[in-house]
C-alpha cells in the first residue's frame, strides 16, 4: 500500500518505510543479495577494494530550509562518490543509514532516497543496504565501497618538483553558501552548485592511469585539502593565485558581500573537485589545469605567502 502523502515516519514504522524504500533501490549485476536481509552479499572483481564513512548531521552540514530532501541525497552521495574517485577508483556499493524525528515526514525520506539513488545512477552504483532509527534531528550515514584497478592514489605520494593540478568546479558551493547564509536566493547558479554538485567523477580513474603522484577531493576547502597532501607526503605547496579563472556569480557575490571573490575559490569545499600531484605538466590529463607546484618544506602557500584569508571547513 503507497505511504499517503502526510504520514510521518512515526505513523509508517520502520518496516513499513523499508518496504517503501526497497523499490527504490534498483541493484547492479555485481549485487547478489541486495536490502532486505541481515547483510548484502556483493560479487567482487580483481582489482583493489576502496571503502569510505561519511556522516551528514542536520543543522551542521544541511539544513532543511535550504535545500530539498532530493538535494540533500544527491550531497549526501556525491561526498561518498567523490571520496572513491578520490582514489583513482569508480564506486559500486553504498549503504546508507538514516536516524530521523518521528514527526519528519516519511515523504522527505523517500524524496531523500531518490536524490541519492539518482547520484549513485550517474556512476553506476547500486544501494545495497542502511538501516533506520529515531533521533532529535536528521542524521543520515553512508558507507560506499568501490575498486580501483590501477594502484590506489594516495595523499602521501607528492614528491618535490611535482605540479599541483585541479579538474571540476570550484568556489561555486562555497559562494552558494554565503548567499544562503544570509538569507537570499540568487545568483541561483551558485545557490543550486551548493545543493547538487556536480563532482567530476570520471577524472579520477584516469588521474590514475596518467600516473598521478598523490590525489584529495576538495570536500573542506582548496587550501585545506591541498595541507592534506602537503603533510601526508611531508612536502610544501605552493598554489597560484593567478590560475584560477574567478566566474562572474562569485564576483557578484563577493561585490555584495564586500569580500574577495578568490576567497570562496580558495577557502570554500563542497564542490568536490579533485586536486592531484603530477610528475610534470605534460603528464596532467587533458580536463585539468596546472594551479601551483610542490617543494621541499611543509604546508601551504599562496603566491609564496601564508594565505590570510579562510583557508576551509573545520568539523569541530
Amino acid at each position: 500500500m503507497p505511504i499517503p502523502p502526510d504520514a510521518t515516519l512515526a505513523d509508517v514504522g520502520e518496516f513499513g518505510l523499508i518496504a517503501e524504500l526497497i523499490g527504490l533501490f534498483p541493484q547492479g549485476e555485481e549485487v547478489l543479495v541486495g536490502p532486505g536481509d541481515d547483510a548484502a552479499v556483493l560479487r567482487v572483481r580483481t582489482g583493489h577494494v576502496v571503502v569510505s564513512t561519511d556522516l551528514v548531521v542536520e543543522g551542521r552540514h544541511f539544513r532543511r530550509e535550504w535545500a530539498s530532501a532530493e538535494d540533500v541525497g544527491h550531497r549526501a552521495a556525491a561526498q561518498n562518490l567523490s571520496d572513491v574517485n578520490a582514489m583513482g577508483g569508480r564506486a559500486t556499493f553504498l549503504t546508507i543509514g538514516l536516524a530521523a524525528p518521528g514527526d519528519l515526514p516519511a515523504q522527505w525520506a523517500l524524496d531523500l532516497a531518490r536524490g541519492f539513488v539518482a547520484e549513485c545512477d550517474l556512476v553506476g552504483a547500486s544501494v545495497v543496504g542502511g538501516d533506520l532509527t529515531r533521533a532529535d534531528q536528521v542524521v543520515i550515514a553512508v558507507t560506499v565501497l568501490g575498486a580501483c584497478t590501477e594502484a590506489p592514489v594516495l595523499r602521501s605520494g607528492a614528491r618535490p618538483g611535482d605540479v599541483l593540478a585541479m579538474t571540476g568546479r570550484q568556489g561555486w558551493a562555497a559562494g552558494g553558501l554565503a548567499v544562503l547564509g544570509r538569507g537570499f536566493r540568487s545568483p541561483r547558479v551558485l545557490v543550486e552548485a551548493y545543493r547538487r554538485p556536480e563532482p567530476p567523477y570520471a577524472a579520477g580513474p584516469v588521474a590514475a592511469e596518467a600516473g598521478a603522484t598523490a590525489m584529495i577531493d576538495v570536500s573542506d576547502g582548496l587550501l585545506a585539502d591541498a595541507g592534506h597532501i602537503a603533510a601526508g607526503s611531508g612536502v610544501a605547496i605552493d598554489v597560484h593565485a593567478a590560475a584560477f579563472e574567478v566566474p562572474e556569480p562569485l564576483h557578484a557575490v563577493g561585490a555584495a558581500l564586500n569580500a574577495d571573490p578568490l576567497q570562496f575559490v580558495l577557502g570554500g569545499g563542497d564542490d568536490h573537485a579533485l586536486l592531484a600531484t603530477f610528475e610534470d605538466v605534460a603528464s596532467v590529463p587533458a580536463g585539468w589545469a596546472v594551479i601551483g607546484e610542490v617543494g621541499t618544506g611543509e604546508g601551504v602557500t599562496v603566491d609564496g605567502a601564508a594565505y590570510d584569508g579562510p583557508t576551509g571547513w573545520t568539523h569541530f
